[in-house]
């Protein structure tokens, strides 16, 4: 049997993604270790287009992920993973929603982020006041008094904030001051 034919009769003759029944062709998935049909995804040529050209992506056309994501097919899982990323990416809040709910084993999800790893290096580092890049788990102190709206307090220049987490702003953080999760602008910081 050819990879084709296996998939087809793996995916039922419907796109592995959307589900539609059009002319269905052999997907190779990014970043895997071989291209068999372990690799691979039936995809429709909608799906295939915007994979390989993510600048025409229809947002709308992906709400069928909410589906795909729980197949049992890893490699569906990785393309479904790796799309919802892009999505979140735009500022899709339900794709991050979906996100949350998605499980893969660790091996899977291991090879969904090897293909996200690239993209990501497109992306625009969060940097401190002195131009410093900051990654996930830095120290760092505030440079300024900020006011904490909804927190009734101010945090005083000089405060140390330990184990920060980045988010999908480059110019914002979270970080804990006086017990409470709060957003502090990356501008008004330093690298401790």
């Amino acid at each position: 049997m050819t990879i084709n034919a296996i998939l087809l009769a793996r995916a039922d003759a419907k796109c592995e993604l959307c589900g539609a029944q059009q002319p269905l062709t052999a997907y190779p998935v990014p970043h895997s270790a071989s291209q068999d049909d372990d690799h691979s995804a039936a995809l429709c040529d909608t799906c295939r287009g915007q994979l390989e050209q993510p600048q025409t992506t229809v947002v709308n056309h992906w709400r069928c992920l909410g589906d795909s994501m729980w197949s049992q097919v890893p490699a569906v899982q990785v393309l479904a993973w790796r799309q919802l990323k892009s999505l979140v990416g735009q500022g899709e809040v339900w794709a991050q929603d979906l996100l949350d709910m998605m499980y893969m084993e660790e091996e899977t999800k291991a090879w969904a982020e090897a293909g996200s790893a690239s993209e990501d290096d497109d992306s625009v580092p969060t940097v401190d006041s002195n131009g410093a890049v900051l990654a996930e788990g830095d120290s760092v102190t505030l440079i300024k008094d900020l006011e904490v709206k909804g927190g009734g307090f101010t945090a005083k220049r000089g405060t140390l904030v330990k184990g920060i987490r980045l988010t999908n702003n480059p110019l914002h953080i979270e970080g804990k001051v006086n017990g409470v999760q709060i957003v502090l602008v990356a501008a008004y910081l330093k690298k401790a």
